[in-house]
């Protein structure tokens, strides 16, 4: 995510080392790359010069603390500049109203579809609430059956008339559904449209009056760069929108929009997409993302996921079989599940202070796991509670039923042996009140 914009702002920053305080040339020249940066990650020219600018006016004249050098005062000074150009604080969602309607709009291709089912799944298991997706594309081919797909993928209700093709009483229709049949948010997915389409538009804005929507949010391709942020505007200006959406984010190298899109259009991002799956949705928090742009990674958004992943009985029950020297590889398999739920193998690592760096040129694949899987699977009951009893025949077996090398299987075993000895001294006194503060911390934001 960013990584284009990551390393151009890292290489502007290093102009600074070695200087003993900030003075109006060298930061002067240390601007002008951040500028070029910002502009090559499509940033709006007069966002990245004012940006720049205030920068620059922050950073002359300010002391260097003896704690910090002057290349990292000046990446505070730009990390709490992005925050504010990216809305300074986290957005919610407005929940208000009997039930709530959220009016979903967006050009075509943004992923607008895949998001109403992702919303109205985040609305169900993190919120505890009762939605109803809308059907209201009566344009595209197929677009009905594909929101029936994700409703069913997630265990949430579609409403649909297949043989009206008017949005306006279709929506209208399904809030009164709604409030027959005890739901509490209604999603309605409206038809990509132009901005440039008149009648399409005029036909959203109709769909807006009728049905008075508590939140209005406009989806955008975030890989568009700037044109995303022009059709903002152009969205905003006809339907006042509440909020942005923000999708396919992890496949997003530059970081345009997210950057320019507040600024421009005045509205915040409420919601980023960062991957296919249905849970792939994340709160916008500018001072997370700044950081994720700056390098220094996103430690509360990854503690947030394992949290989420956390089972406060399994982990008792882990424990005892730790202490009694029976974890084996069924254990180790679902600690595996637990972090592929977490989300992207390369999404992950970009959440840890200075990962990314240091594996920027590593193409890290969602299937990383396979092989030790693969592995694993091929052993027998016994042989994954007690690895201790694999011998070279064993071995060779499981490296020919796992289609890996022999090589392979030996250095699974060392690290799972590396592994057993870490958690066994995790049972220590230092060990079991890391763990305790870790349970505590279940919950907290």
């Amino acid at each position: 995510m960013f990584n284009n914009l990551s390393d151009k702002l890292d290489k502007a920053f290093h102009i600074l080392k070695g200087h003993g305080k900030i003075t109006e040339v060298n930061v002067a020249e240390t601007l002008k790359e951040v500028r070029r940066a910002l502009l090559d990650a499509d940033v709006n020219f007069k966002i990245a010069k004012d940006f720049t600018t205030t920068v620059k006016e922050k950073a002359i004249g300010q002391n260097v603390l003896t704690t910090l050098e002057p290349g990292q005062l000046l990446v505070k000074i730009v990390k709490d500049e992005l925050v504010e150009l990216m809305g300074g604080d986290a957005a919610g969602i407005n929940l208000s109203g009997t039930p709530t309607v959220i009016l979903m709009s967006g050009l075509q291709g943004s992923g607008k579809t895949t998001f109403s089912g992702k919303l109205a799944n985040y609305l169900k298991t993190k919120k505890n609430k009762k939605p109803l997706l809308v059907a209201c594309d009566i344009y595209r081919p197929a677009a009905i059956n594909q929101l029936h797909v994700v409703g069913d993928q997630i265990g949430v209700e579609v409403y649909s008339e297949p043989e009206n093709k008017n949005p306006v009483s279709i929506s209208q229709n399904a809030i009164a559904y709604a409030k027959a049949n005890g739901f509490n948010v209604v999603i309605v997915d409206t038809a990509g449209r132009l901005a440039v389409d008149e009648e399409m538009m005029n036909e959203i804005a109709n769909v807006h009056k009728a049905i008075q929507p508590h939140e209005t949010l406009f989806v955008v391709d975030s890989m568009t760069g700037q044109d995303a942020v022009n059709t903002a505007k152009a969205f905003n200006d006809r339907l006042n929108f509440d909020g942005v959406i923000l999708t396919k984010l992890d496949g997003d190298t530059r970081g345009g929009a997210a950057i320019s899109i507040k600024s421009v259009v005045n509205k915040p991002i409420k919601f980023i997409g960062t991957g296919e799956k249905m849970d792939a949705i994340d709160v916008f928090y500018p001072s997370r993302m700044a950081d994720r742009i700056l390098g220094m990674g996103d430690v509360v958004s990854l503690v947030e996921r394992a949290q989420e992943q956390y089972d406060e009985e399994e982990a008792r029950k882990l424990q005892k079989k730790i202490a009694k020297n029976e974890f084996g590889f069924d254990d180790f398999l679902v600690q595996i599940q637990q972090i592929k739920k977490m989300g992207s193998m390369k999404d992950l690592v970009g959440m840890i202070p200075g990962a990314g760096k240091v594996m920027k040129d590593v193409e890290i694949e969602d299937d990383a796991f396979k092989h030790i899987e693969a592995i694993i699977h091929s052993m027998t009951p016994v042989e994954r509670t007690k690895p201790a009893i694999l011998d070279m025949k064993r071995k060779t077996r499981i490296a020919k039923g796992s289609g890996t090398k022999i090589e392979q299987v030996n250095q699974l075993l060392k690290q799972f042996d590396q592994m057993s000895k870490m958690m066994k001294m995790m049972q220590g006194p230092g060990g079991k009140n890391m763990m305790r503060m870790m349970g505590n911390m279940k919950g907290m934001k």
